[in-house]
Formats: C-alpha cells, sequence, structure tokens
C-alpha cells in the first residue's frame, strides 16, 4: 500500500509528484489521471504506479491528495465518498473550497487539510500555506504532512479564513513574476542585450532579490533603499515604475485573485 495518493496530474499535481520523488520512494506514491495518454506519459517520466479510478487511487494510500481543479471536484468527490475513511488525510489543493464544505460532502468525520501551494515545488522551491483542525490529526500525521510540503519547499501553517491570502501572495503570484521577468527581459533586449542573455539576467537579479529578502530579514523596503543610489540609475527605474503605477497594479491583481477565490466556495 501506498503512503500519499494523488488525484489529478494537471500543473500542480504533477509538480508536486515530482518533487516528492526527490525524497519519497516511487513505491511509496500512486497517482491516477483523467486520461490513459497522461496516467502512461506520467508513469514513464516518474515509474510511480497509477490507477485506473479515483476510488482505487484513494483505496490504495492513507494520504489523499485532491490535485484537479475546483470545478471537478463535485464529480470527483461523489466517486471517492464511500473509499475514504475516517482513516484516511484528505488534502485538498483547491482555492476557495472550504474544510467544512468538504465534510459536507465527505462526512463529518473525515480528515481535511486544505493545503496552497505553488508549480515552484518542482524544483524544490514552493511555497505552501497549510491549514487543518490540529486536534483531528496524531503529531505522525501533521508530520507527514508538514513533510510532505517540505520536501519541495518551504511551508507555514495559516488559519483557514487566511487561505484565499495566500492564493494571492504566493499560490497564484509566480505567474506575476513571470510576466515582471519577461518584460524585464524585454527592456533588455531593447537596448541591445541578446534575448537569452536578457532572460538569465533578469530571471536571476529576481532569484537573488528574493533569497535577500528571505535570508537576511531585512523589510523589503530598506533592501530597495540600499540599491537607490542618490541620482543614479535604479532611484530612476523606481521613480517610473511608480509613475506607470506598478504598485497599484499588483494590489488590483491581488484584491482580483482573493475575490475569485472566495468566490468559489
Amino acid at each position: 500500500m501506498a503512503e500519499i495518493g494523488f488525484i489529478g496530474m494537471g500543473n500542480m499535481g504533477y509538480a508536486l509528484l515530482k518533487g516528492l520523488l526527490k525524497e519519497f520512494p516511487a513505491e511509496s506514491l500512486v497517482f491516477t489521471a483523467k486520461t490513459d495518454e497522461t496516467r502512461r506519459r506520467v508513469y514513464s517520466e516518474t515509474q510511480v504506479a497509477y490507477t485506473q479510478s479515483n476510488a482505487e487511487c484513494a483505496n490504495a494510500c492513507k494520504y489523499v491528495v485532491l490535485a484537479v481543479k475546483p470545478q471537478y471536484y463535485p464529480a470527483v468527490l461523489k466517486q471517492i465518498r464511500y473509499a475514504v475513511t475516517p482513516e484516511h488525510v484528505v488534502i485538498s489543493l483547491a482555492p476557495g473550497i472550504t474544510i467544512d464544505s468538504l465534510k459536507d460532502v465527505l462526512g463529518s468525520d473525515r480528515r481535511i487539510v486544505r493545503a496552497m501551494p505553488n508549480t515552484p515545488a518542482l524544483i524544490g522551491e514552493g511555497m505552501t500555506g497549510l491549514a487543518y483542525r490540529a486536534e483531528e490529526f496524531s503529531e505522525d500525521e501533521l508530520g507527514m504532512v508538514h513533510k510532505l510540503f517540505g520536501s519541495v519547499g518551504r511551508y507555514a501553517d495559516v488559519e483557514e479564513r487566511m487561505m484565499s491570502a495566500v492564493v494571492c501572495a504566493s499560490g497564484s503570484s509566480p505567474a506575476y513574476v513571470y510576466q515582471f521577468i519577461e518584460a524585464l527581459a524585454d527592456g533588455a533586449v531593447q537596448f541591445g542585450l541578446p534575448r537569452a542573455q536578457a532572460y538569465t539576467f533578469a530571471a536571476q537579479a529576481v532569484a537573488g532579490a528574493a533569497k535577500m529578502v528571505l535570508e537576511t530579514g531585512e523589510h523589503p523596503a530598506a533592501l530597495k533603499d540600499k540599491v537607490c543610489s542618490p541620482g543614479g540609475t535604479t532611484i530612476a527605474g523606481v521613480a517610473a515604475l511608480e509613475d506607470a503605477g506598478m504598485r497599484g497594479a499588483i494590489l488590483k491583481a491581488c484584491k482580483a485573485c482573493w475575490e475569485k477565490s472566495e468566490g468559489m466556495q
């Protein structure tokens, strides 16, 4: 019997599965996917066994990761309702779908963890928010949940009411960062830097800046100020970004993301 099973092999499920293989043996994992083509492809790439149905996958493991899009939850929950027991730990990756709503379908004694990871988990640099009712789990079970997400990056426990804010901060934001890298590279290409080099310079600058925030513990504004020499090139660029409304645009993106997540309930 496997320890961890994945129902769904979209971008997030696949990223987590691949990330876990760096810490867990393939024999401890199992998955299922919507099509035979996807199942065969993922198996050929990972050597992780698969099942033909969602209920079979749930029966084959203790920790069931629901890695399907929110609109597919009603059908999937109906399929696994009688396969999931009080001994299972169900880990939901869907934004907006609450623990109570999952218990309403699966049973009030079913034990649910809500998790919001992001796709950098694929390379061990993920960030995951976790919400659960601690009294429902043993220390070993919570240890396994933390090990699962710790194996693909960082994690933090949050109150469930904060999960939509986690979607804003890390769940969806890699897409915004990719947009920024692409635009920054385009700016460098405009002035003659070869495109491949421009992507490398821009991406490494973002990676290094993020690491400075995490490792120094300094406020991002203080780190920004250290780059901005009086009358220099950086403060000129910062001023242009402020004039263009960069800060406001990001806040609007977060608001739109939060509202979408909350509307999925």
